[in-house]
């Protein structure tokens, strides 16, 4: 690799100042690379054509938006971590030079992680896939929505609850953990439904084939007040649902391509940041 593109956040790097000074400091140690830089608000729309690997600046939000945005490009993308508990960023910003060296001698290897497609039935819109998760909350008054879960056109369930968490593998380590659900090596293949606050003493998460396809329906208000739920992809609103709105999602044709620099296994670097 000798090219390489670095995405900032330029809400933690205003003016881009982590960015060009860690374009300054790569380039003058290695003089023969090529490095461009671009905002994340506008890394979707980047030409990476002359690009061998996207550097993530910022935290695990950004790595998120970024793999999501650019995921169309194929290229592998590797995280410097500015933010706070980085699964995703590997990188530190003390080791960017040895990362780097790294990455120019092909001393790395690419995790290929499965990521969500998610569309509202009756509607066109197909989303950008989500690598973390596909959530369901309520968007209005504090109130129990209904969401009728099936499972590969079988019905599965009536979860009442504040939303409902779908996530990938790498996903299982975000909102799906705080919502107690089971933590996930980022490599397996399988689905994760798992309830938020649920009106219930005995429901736990579900852990389904990554093949499943898993319908969910808001169900109709058991009261006057008619709920509007929002639907978040990675944490971005995509859209609203009400009652009789049905989303279905499924494991997506795209994957994302990690770069890993580290031997270090999953159990290490989980141990690793729980004791941050």
């Amino acid at each position: 690799m000798k090219k390489f593109t670095i995405v900032s956040n330029e809400i933690k790097d205003a003016g881009l100042v982590k960015a060009n000074e860690i374009k300054d400091l790569i380039l003058a140690n290695y003089k023969d690379l090529s490095i461009s830089i671009c905002e994340m608000q506008a890394c979707a729309a980047y030409d990476y054509s002359d690009t061998d690997c996207i550097m993530v600046l910022g935290g695990d939000g950004t790595m998120l938006r970024v793999v999501t945005d650019t995921v169309k490009s194929g290229l592998p993308i590797i995280g410097i971590n500015i933010g706070k508990l980085g699964f995703l960023t590997e990188v530190e910003l003390d080791h960017v030079l040895d990362a780097v060296k790294m990455l120019m001698s092909e001393k790395y290897h690419i995790e290929e992680r499965m990521m969500l497609d998610g569309r509202i039935m009756g509607k066109e819109d197909k989303f950008i896939p989500a690598l973390n998760d596909i959530v369901l909350s309520r968007s209005t008054d504090m109130m129990l929505v209904g969401y009728r879960v099936s499972v590969n056109h079988h019905f599965l369930k009536d979860f009442y609850a504040d939303g409902m968490i779908v996530s990938t593998p790498t996903g299982s380590t975000g909102y799906n953990m705080s919502a107690g659900g089971a933590i996930v090596e980022p490599l397996a293949r399988l689905i994760q439904l798992t309830p938020i606050c649920p009106h219930t003493l005995d429901t736990r998460s579900i852990i389904l084939s990554a093949e499943d396809i898993v319908d969910i329906e808001v169900l109709p208000p058991k009261g006057d007040k008619k709920p509007q739920v929002g639907v978040y992809f990675d944490g971005r609103m995509k859209d609203n649902m009400e009652p009789g709105d049905k989303i279905r999602i499924a494991m997506a044709d795209e994957v994302s391509r990690i770069c890993r620099i580290s031997d270090a296994g999953f159990l290490e670097v989980l141990n690793s940041k729980m004791n941050e």
